[in-house]
C-alpha cells in the first residue's frame, strides 16, 4: 500500500498521527506544497512597501531560500514525528493541483481539514483542500488537526 499524507503548516502533526499505526510494509510519501506564485505576490508586496522600482525580477519561478529552509524543517520534523522511514517530497506549483496529481498513483491520500474548526461542516474546509478531496483519484482520508466538534454545531436544516 502506498500512502500520500498531504504536509501544511499548521495542520501536519494530524495528518503524520493518522499513518503511525499502518502496517510496516505500507509506503508513506509525506509531501509538502511551496507555490512560488504565491512567493512573489508576497515578495511583491514588501517591495511595493518599500517603494516603486524595487519588485522583483523574474516572474516569481524560484522559492525563497528561507521557504526553502522551513519546508525542509517541516519535513524533517514530520519524519521525526512518525518514527519509520517514508519518502519525503517537495512540490512545486498550486496545491490543489499539485496534491491532486501527486494522489494518481498511490492508494490512499491523507488531508487535514484546514478551516473552521469550530463546527462540523464544509466550511471547515480551505478552497485548495475542498478541491483535492472533490478531484482526488484515490480514497481520501480526511483528519481533523484536532477534537472535532460536537454534533450540535452542525446547522439546522433549512
Amino acid at each position: 500500500m502506498k500512502i500520500l499524507v498531504w504536509l501544511a503548516e499548521g495542520t501536519w502533526r494530524a495528518g503524520v498521527d493518522a499513518v503511525r499505526s499502518v502496517p510496516a510494509d505500507a509506503e508513506i510519501i509525506l509531501a509538502h506544497v511551496a507555490d512560488p506564485a504565491l512567493a512573489a505576490g508576497v515578495a511583491a508586496a514588501r517591495a511595493g512597501l518599500l517603494g516603486r522600482g524595487r519588485a522583483p525580477a523574474g516572474g516569481g519561478e524560484a522559492i525563497d531560500p528561507a521557504v526553502e529552509e522551513a519546508e525542509r524543517a517541516l519535513l524533517d520534523a514530520a519524519l521525526t514525528r512518525l518514527g519509520r522511514p517514508a519518502r519525503p517530497l517537495r512540490l512545486r506549483g498550486r496545491a490543489d493541483r499539485q496534491v491532486t496529481a501527486a494522489a494518481a498513483d498511490v492508494d490512499l491520500l491523507v488531508v487535514v481539514r484546514d478551516g473552521d474548526h469550530s463546527r462540523l461542516g464544509p466550511h471547515s474546509l480551505a478552497p485548495p483542500t475542498r478541491f483535492v478531496v472533490d478531484h482526488a483519484p484515490c480514497p481520501v482520508l480526511l483528519v481533523w488537526p484536532d477534537r472535532p466538534p460536537a454534533l450540535d454545531t452542525i446547522a439546522p436544516p433549512p
